[in-house]
């Protein structure tokens, strides 16, 4: 079995400790960092699977951490804040997160959006397709003007130029492409691209398809107020 390979930056020593012997109970192996230097070195060192980081950490915060990850890799993204405030939020995703979770934390609760990110990620955090989401579809190209989408390739390019996604960003992609000119609600998108089998924050939604229209064209993907959003055919 492939183990998954976690990095977990947190300063406060109490929470590092439990929720490290916490996921190791769960079978992940696990490097924990007080800092986001230490955590940096950790991450190009080890090159996790997936990277948990708190946004208040010193040296260098979680979100600016997050974004120094983000320019060399793609690899998942969860920020930890002790507030559910908005900024934090926003700009944690802004940054590339892929998912957010509220402290303090139910150990399991952790776990779970752990492995759901991994699964949208078709890590062996759980099988790729299970839901039947995104890998579920036929694969294939699909074009709309100059966005081409090869969802066997899992490439997408715009006026012939390749444009680079994340995983999280490519599955809402292909979500959208699946059913160009149909309206998906911002609850569909948590739980076809999320994978949430719960209520889930839709603020995630808005930030990534705010990121995945600066990167494909802003008038690609139309808001429909009190609704949720489609893609122009």
């Amino acid at each position: 079995m492939v183990e998954t390979h976690v990095l977990f930056v947190e300063d406060d020593d109490v929470i590092r400790e439990a929720t490290q012997l916490a996921l190791e109970r769960d079978g992940f192996v696990v490097t924990a960092m007080p800092d986001g230097l230490s955590g940096l070195e950790a991450f190009r060192a080890d090159r996790p699977d997936i990277a948990l980081l708190d946004v208040m950490v010193p040296g260098l915060d979680g979100v600016s951490l997050c974004r120094r990850i983000r320019d060399e890799s793609t690899v998942p993204v969860i920020m930890l804040s002790a507030r559910a405030d908005s900024i934090d939020v926003v700009l944690g995703l802004e940054a590339g997160a892929d998912d957010y979770v509220t402290k303090p934390f139910d150990g399991a609760v952790l776990v779970a959006r752990i492995r759901a990110v991994l699964r949208r990620f078709g890590h062996a955090g759980g099988p790729a397709g299970e839901r039947g989401g995104p890998e579920a579809e036929e694969p294939g190209a699909r074009s709309f003007g100059d966005l081409e989408i090869d969802t066997e390739g899992m490439e997408v390019r715009k006026g012939g130029e390749p444009v680079a996604l994340t995983p999280t960003e490519m599955r809402l992609l292909i979500e959208f492409s699946a059913a160009p000119g149909t309206v998906l609600s911002r609850d569909k998108l948590l739980e076809r691209v999320w994978d949430y089998g719960w209520g889930g924050d839709t603020r995630v939604v808005d930030v990534h398809v705010q990121r995945l229209r600066a990167k494909i064209g802003q008038d690609r993907i139309e808001t429909v107020r009190g609704f949720g959003y489609k893609l122009k055919a």
